[in-house]
């Protein structure tokens, strides 16, 4: 959500960064919100006056007791009674004029970074680096699926009969090695510094519309019928509540925090749905990191999440790069994002494995995150992080240490979390 302020302001900026995001459906917004602001602030002028007046009033009928001025003082009192009611009709039409403008705000997108690439979808992303050398063997790369299947370590058909399409059982080895990605990754982030938290699964419709827009909600996430409760798409959602109606120590900024929880996503309209495989479907694990941070230092703390995604991948051994995402790839509260790219040997191309977002103020201003330093109260920046989601990342490793014979040699670095294990062998 963005500062009223700047669309007073500056009315023609906000309407300039909505183009650039090719939202123009969205530009009238703008004027509209200008409109009950006007009407706002003139209640907010009439409010003002008569609580001074109401002061003004009670100091006069003080003076006119002292004096021994009863039935001035009487009268005075009468005229007292009266302003309180003046002063609640006003509040209630105060009121209903800023959930309209919170309403309003919450469509408006957050303000792009100036190093946005513009684009009109993710078609127009640019590349920014590469890392590690993406091969492709002499030998045919199975698909992840097929594979899994043929190693015995999954089943397709019985989670359809059970939950629908977008499901799977993943059993035996291959479920250990994504354990092992997880628990691998929880490691990482904490000797980077980070605090591991395991959160809530679910939360209320408040926090759904202080973490993401409305697009996203819709496309996104499952209600719980009967209850005030969402499942999350990602535990960024409960990690950034933790600290919703706070106003934090600036001196304690910025507050690092890694989190792995299941994820539950609708993936409405999304392609691929009805494919079988890991990569897309609507329960999967993830582990998130979040930071929370003095304004000054989120584009800092941005870079240094883009290199953590980037070191996971590196010390896992897969080639990966970043592709920055163009302005209109951005859903609405970020204001700057990068995704991290794997190379896939069987496709010859990079794919999606994680997406690092800088939000600004835009998440705080929503849910109300503030924190005070040298007498100043100021919103803090927000920003989220992929570390590492379990489908995507195994696939990856399903890809580029397949063998010949279709046995998957584990990784160095996670062959200690599988007991030692080095390969998991082909029809095994």
């Amino acid at each position: 959500m963005i500062d009223i302020n700047l669309v007073r302001e500056n009315p023609e900026k906000v309407k300039e960064n909505i183009k650039k995001k090719y939202q123009d459906d969205k530009i009238h917004l703008v004027d509209e919100i200008l409109k009950i602001d006007g009407k706002w602030r003139k209640l907010k002028f009439d409010e003002d006056n008569l609580r001074s007046e109401r002061n003004k009033v009670s100091r006069s009928i003080a003076n006119e007791l002292k004096s021994g001025h009863k039935k001035e003082a009487e009268k005075l009192k009468e005229k007292a009674k009266e302003i309180p009611f003046e002063i609640e009709k006003i509040e209630v039409k105060r009121k209903k004029f800023e959930d309209e403008m919170r309403n309003i705000l919450l469509k408006i997108p957050n303000m792009m970074h100036e190093s946005v690439p513009l684009g009109k979808d993710d078609s127009d992303n640019v590349e920014l680096k590469r890392f590690g050398d993406p091969k492709v063997p002499s030998y045919e790369i199975m698909n992840h699926a097929e594979l899994a299947e043929k190693i015995d370590s999954v089943d397709f058909d019985t989670a359809r009969k059970v939950s629908g399409n977008g499901f799977y059982y993943l059993k035996g080895n291959l479920s250990r090695l994504h354990s092992a990605l997880i628990s691998f990754a929880k490691d990482y982030m904490v000797k980077n510094g980070f605090e591991f938290v395991i959160p809530p699964f679910m939360i209320r419709s408040e926090v759904v519309e202080g973490v993401m827009s409305f697009a996203e909600k819709d496309a996104m996430m499952y209600k719980v019928e009967g209850e005030d409760l969402y499942l999350i798409g990602t535990a960024e959602h409960s990690l950034i509540a933790m600290f919703a109606g706070k106003t934090l120590n600036g001196k304690d900024l910025p507050y690092k925090i890694t989190g792995v929880s299941p994820c539950f996503r609708k993936e409405v309209g999304a392609h691929g749905i009805e494919e079988k495989g890991f990569y897309r479907v609507h329960q999967f694990e993830k582990q998130e990191m979040i930071v929370l941070c003095d304004p000054a230092d989120s584009y800092d703390w941005y870079n240094k999440m883009l290199e953590l995604s980037v070191g996971v991948f590196k010390e896992i051994g897969i080639p990966v790069r970043i592709l920055e995402c163009c302005s209109g790839d951005l859903a609405d509260l970020k204001a700057k994002s990068a995704d991290v790219e794997a190379w896939s040997p069987r496709q010859k191309k990079y794919f999606e494995v994680g997406s690092c977002s800088n939000l600004t103020d835009a998440q705080a201003r929503r849910l109300n995150i503030r924190a005070e330093k040298g007498g100043k109260t100021y919103f803090v920046h927000t920003l989220n992080n992929t570390v590492i989601a379990s489908p995507r990342a195994l696939i990856a490793i399903m890809e580029n240490f397949q063998n010949a014979d279709g046995s998957i040699t584990i990784p160095t670095v996670l062959q200690p979390y599988m007991s030692g294990m080095k390969k998991i062998e082909a029809g095994k």
